[in-house]
């Protein structure tokens, strides 16, 4: 095998097991095989030019399978939003989709990140990276609820179920409009309500702990909500009446959580009368 065979060979085998990867990955393994960064360079440019990668945008790649053509060839978009930066995880509304839990398909995919970073667009899709809260941007996985599960030939990192439901709590924004958060709740068959505290509390939000609070005590028998759940939230409720919607929308004072909730939400407007 010649020296240039033998470097396309390290490239090649790289590519079978890394759908989508960033050009830091494969400088990595090249030159733990003794290659140069510049040899990767001409690498990945070849391959592209070959129609055997696709550049999805400045430092990240995507493998194309045998007999697809890279003109039309889409990557999964999880991985893509998984691995847009070395902290990211799929997030919010996306979670909810990974997890086979969202109302409706959106074509925007959400990730999790410490820094601000733009958003871009790819075959179809829009990849929004979200900075993660400043309560917990700086701990270990944001602060916890983070998964790695086997998806599309590779590994990708996920909030969990209890995580994006306090998430999307913390930024209702990031998961489209009541009606959309309320069905793909209803969608989650069973969660960790001691996880969802705790997450809930190391937000160091108390207006996030009454919008949990509340929906906690809307799924109580559903999700198994005992008591000592609730009591521990309501110590950290706000002193004063706050908005369920970010939009301070109108509505009724839900006394427990001091949450002005709408009659929207509370009646489940988006039903139609019987």
């Amino acid at each position: 095998m010649t020296a240039r065979s033998s470097k396309s060979r390290i490239l090649t085998d790289f590519m079978a097991s890394h759908p989508v990867f960033t050009r830091e990955e494969i400088v990595a393994a090249h030159t733990g095989a003794g290659r140069s960064s510049r040899t990767t360079t001409n690498l990945l440019a070849r391959h592209v030019a070959g129609g055997r990668l696709l550049r999805i945008r400045q430092g990240l790649y995507a493998t194309v399978p045998p007999g697809a053509s890279a003109d039309s060839f889409s990557p999964d978009p999880y991985l893509v939003a998984g691995r847009s930066r070395d902290d990211a995880v799929v997030a919010y509304h996306s979670a909810l989709a990974f997890h086979g839990r969202a109302y409706s398909t959106w074509h925007r995919v959400q990730f999790l990140t410490a820094a601000r970073v733009r958003s871009f667009r790819f075959r179809g899709y829009e990849f929004l990276g979200i900075q993660a809260p400043a309560a917990v941007r700086d701990l270990p996985d944001f602060g916890g609820g983070v998964l790695v599960r086997p998806h599309a030939g590779a590994q990708c990192r996920v909030t969990s179920l209890e995580r994006c439901f306090v998430d999307l709590l913390q930024a209702p924004e990031h998961g489209g409009d009541w009606e959309e958060m309320c069905r793909s709740f209803e969608m989650i068959e069973f969660l960790n309500v001691d996880l969802v505290v705790q997450l809930t509390l190391r937000m160091q939000s108390a207006l996030t702990v009454s919008r949990v609070g509340y929906f906690l005590e809307r799924h109580r028998t559903t999700w198994m909500v005992g008591d000592s759940h609730l009591g521990a939230l309501e110590s950290r409720a706000p002193g004063q009446p706050r908005y369920l919607d970010p939009r301070r929308a109108s509505g009724a004072l839900d006394r427990r959580w001091n949450l002005v909730v709408p009659d929207y939400v509370r009646e489940r407007g988006w039903e139609e009368p019987r």
